[in-house]
């Protein structure tokens, strides 16, 4: 898997959730369709990879064609499709003692500048951070403490599934990024892919 270079590292570990059903895609895995002419996960890849070169990918199918974007794939412990919480966990135990900046596959206007703002709200001593966009939570754009790993962990063995409610349950600091709600655009449906998101070619 080749995250065992990167294992105790102080700098934070990027993650990029990829593991998804993709049902509202038809079934196509997100991550590898072609956006602007390029897969569109590696938009947001970029954009992490500018705060931290250490980034990992969550998928649960087609691993050898993201593992040709040369970053570590990593697949869930948990089976059967159970969310992001589960790509999230699986970083974790994989690279232990790893703070996490975390990604959604489907996010092509995500800028370092987003990542930055997690880590700065992250170093004020929270749990977790998640990004909030002036109207709502972005709970798929987060940075993780280290120490968060055993607070999700108990949270799965109770059967519990939610992104946003775990991060209220932990009581996760919110970074404002409501100057720049575009960050925030991603791709959900087929159409979406022929609607602008500024992002820039």
């Amino acid at each position: 898997m080749g995250t065992e270079a990167i294992q105790g590292a102080e700098r934070p570990l990027g993650l990029i959730l990829a593991g998804g059903r993709g049902r509202r895609m038809g079934g196509r895995d997100k991550g590898l369709i072609e956006y602007r002419g390029r897969a569109l996960v590696t938009w947001p890849l970029a954009a992490l990879a500018a705060v931290t070169p250490d980034v990992v990918i969550s998928a649960n199918r087609n691993s050898e064609d993201y593992a040709r974007l040369g970053h570590p794939v990593i697949a869930d412990r948990l089976t059967d499709f159970q969310g992001p919480l589960a790509g999230i966990a699986a970083a974790q135990a994989a690279c232990p003692g790893r703070s996490l900046l975390v990604a959604p596959c489907d996010a092509p206007a995500a800028t370092p500048e987003l990542f930055e703002r997690l880590l700065a709200a992250l170093a004020g001593g929270a749990t977790a951070a998640v990004a909030h966009d002036g109207e709502r939570l972005q709970p798929t754009f987060a940075a993780l403490a280290a120490d968060s790993a055993t607070a999700l962990q108990d949270w799965l063995a109770r059967g519990e599934r939610g992104l946003g409610a775990f991060f209220e349950h932990i009581g996760a600091a919110h970074c404002d990024c409501s100057d720049h709600p575009e960050w925030f655009d991603n791709l959900n449906r087929p159409q979406d892919l022929h609607a602008g998101t500024g992002v820039s070619s």
